[in-house]
C-alpha cells in the first residue's frame, strides 16, 4: 500500500484530495502547519470527520523569515504565496524521508488562484521545494504532466481528477456524491492576504526588522498606533485583547493602565522618548472612563516594577483616529 502525506488546511479542496486518494487505497497522512497567520484548527476537524491521521506542525521562526524576503515577492498584500507553499513542500518533504512516506500531495487546483496556482506558479512551487519528483495534485492531476508516482504505480492516474479554474461546483458536487457533507465553508483565514493586518505587519518590519513570533502575536491584539520610528503603542479593545496583552507581555514592554478610572491595558514595544510616552498616556486616557476629564493618571509599569504615573489629557478621538494603524 502507497503512504502519501498531504499538506492540508481542512478547506474542501485539499479534503477532496485526502479522498481522492483513499478512495482508491492510498494510506494518508495530512499535516497542516501553524503559524500566526493561519492556524491548523479547521485541519483538525476535517481530519476527526474523513477519519485520516494528522500531524501539526508549528513553523512559526522559519516561515518569518521567509515572509521577510520571499524569493517570488508578495501577492496583493504581503502574501508570498508561492515561496510559502514551497516552504511547506520542502518541511514535508523533509519528514516524508524520515518517516518512509512515498509521495507528497496537495489541494491545489490549477487556474483557481490566477497568481498562485498556474501552471507556472506550481512548477515554481515545485522547484523550489527541492522536491518537486514526489509532488502530485490530485484534483487536477489529468491536466497536469504525469508524475513519477503515476509512472511506478503508486497511484493510479485514472482516478485522479482534472479540476480547474475558480469554481467550486465540481468539488461541492464530488463531496455530495462521496458522502462528504460537514467540510467547513471555507478554508481561508490566511492573515497575509487581509490589507489591514498587511499595512500593521509592513509597518512592523519596516521598523523593527528583527520582529519575532511574539510580536507579531501582538498585531492581533488591540488597536496599533506608531508613536515614532523606534516605538509603538498597542491599545486592548475589550477583556480578551486585555487578557491577550498580559499574556504577550514581556520584560521589554512597558505596561499602562489609567490610575483611577476603567480603562484599558496597553504596551509599548521598543525604545520610546519622553515625549512617545505622553503621548501614549494620552491615548490611553481616551479610551477610559476618564476620557472627559480635564486630566487624567496614567500608571506606566515597566520590568521590575519601575514604575511612574503620567498626568495626562486625554487625546480627542479625532487625534487618536489620526495615529492608528490601518
Amino acid at each position: 500500500m502507497s503512504k502519501a502525506l498531504g499538506i492540508v488546511s481542512g478547506g474542501l479542496d485539499s479534503s477532496l484530495a485526502v479522498l481522492t486518494l483513499m478512495r482508491q487505497g492510498i494510506e494518508v497522512t495530512g499535516i497542516a502547519f501553524a503559524t500566526p497567520f493561519f492556524g491548523a484548527e479547521k485541519a483538525r476537524e476535517a481530519a476527526r470527520i474523513i477519519g485520516h491521521q494528522l500531524i501539526v506542525a508549528e513553523i512559526t521562526d522559519i516561515h518569518l523569515e521567509v515572509l521577510k524576503n520571499p524569493k517570488y515577492g508578495y501577492g496583493r498584500n504581503m502574501n508570498p504565496c508561492i515561496d510559502c507553499h514551497a516552504l511547506m513542500f520542502r518541511l514535508a518533504g523533509e519528514r516524508m524521508e524520515k518517516e518512509g512516506f512515498d509521495f507528497l500531495f496537495s489541494g491545489e487546483v490549477l487556474g483557481q488562484r490566477p497568481m498562485s496556482q498556474n501552471a507556472n506558479a506550481l512548477r515554481s512551487v515545485a522547484k523550489l521545494s527541492g522536491y518537486g519528483d514526489k509532488i502530485l495534485r490530485p484534483l487536477s492531476a489529468k491536466l497536469l504532466p504525469p508524475t513519477p508516482m503515476e509512472e511506478a504505480g503508486l497511484v493510479d492516474r485514472e482516478q485522479l481528477l482534472d479540476i480547474q479554474g475558480r469554481s467550486r461546483r465540481r468539488q461541492q458536487a464530488l463531496a455530495k456524491e462521496w458522502g462528504y457533507h460537514e467540510y467547513p465553508a471555507s478554508a481561508g483565514g490566511c492573515l497575509l492576504t487581509e490589507e489591514g493586518f498587511s499595512n500593521q505587519l509592513r509597518d512592523l518590519l519596516v521598523h523593527n526588522p528583527q520582529a519575532n513570533g511574539n510580536d507579531v502575536e501582538l498585531l492581533k491584539a488591540g488597536r496599533q498606533f506608531r508613536l515614532s520610528p523606534q516605538a509603538k503603542l498597542i491599545v486592548g479593545r475589550n477583556k480578551a485583547d486585555n487578557d491577550r496583552l498580559q499574556e504577550l507581555v514581556t520584560p521589554t514592554h512597558i505596561r499602562l493602565r489609567c490610575l483611577n478610572f476603567s480603562g484599558p491595558l496597553a504596551l509599548i514595544c521598543g525604545e520610546p522618548t519622553e515625549n512617545d510616552l505622553q503621548t501614549a498616556a494620552a491615548i490611553v486616557a481616551s479610551y477610559g472612563k476618564g476620557k472627559n476629564e480635564p486630566l487624567v493618571e496614567v500608571l506606566c509599569m515597566e520590568a521590575e516594577d519601575n514604575n511612574n504615573v503620567l498626568n495626562v489629557k486625554p487625546m480627542t478621538r479625532e487625534e487618536v483616529q489620526e495615529r492608528i494603524l490601518i
